[in-house]
């Protein structure tokens, strides 16, 4: 060993001991979850539009992405020296956090977190029930 060893005396205090507990006796204190809940399943289908058309706006997308929202990036109003120093910027925000980028039009992208399915269908081949 590299030093000398401490004492009962010195850990005394230091961490709680807590007995093993029943399964009808936990959890030990209100309101507390073992498991995390499960997420409503209308935040799942949530997504943010973005009209951007100045660079200081892409910080939102960032922000959004970060926060795993999926975002449509619509650049169409920006002037086309600040759409592409926006895309330049998400992308890198894309490939940093790991997401996906589909181009969903010309100067349209759809920015999806990790996690995210997108799935490209064909006009007219919806399946019918």
């Amino acid at each position: 060993m590299n030093g000398p060893d401490a004492t009962d005396e010195q850990w005394e205090g230091l961490a709680e001991v807590v007995p093993l507990r029943g399964s009808s006796e936990w959890p030990s204190w209100p309101d507390h979850r073992a498991l995390p809940e499960e997420e409503p399943a209308e935040e799942a289908r949530r997504f943010i539009v973005l009209r951007v058309q100045t660079f200081a706006d892409a910080r939102e997308v960032a922000e959004y992405l970060m926060a795993q929202l999926p975002v449509l990036l619509d650049l169409s109003s920006a002037d086309a020296d600040v759409a592409k120093r926006i895309l330049d910027f998400s992308s890198g925000v894309v490939f940093g956090l790991g997401s996906g980028m589909h181009r969903v039009d010309t100067n349209v992208f759809l920015l999806a977190p990790t996690g995210t399915e997108v799935a490209e269908e064909v006009a007219g081949s919806v399946p019918r029930s």
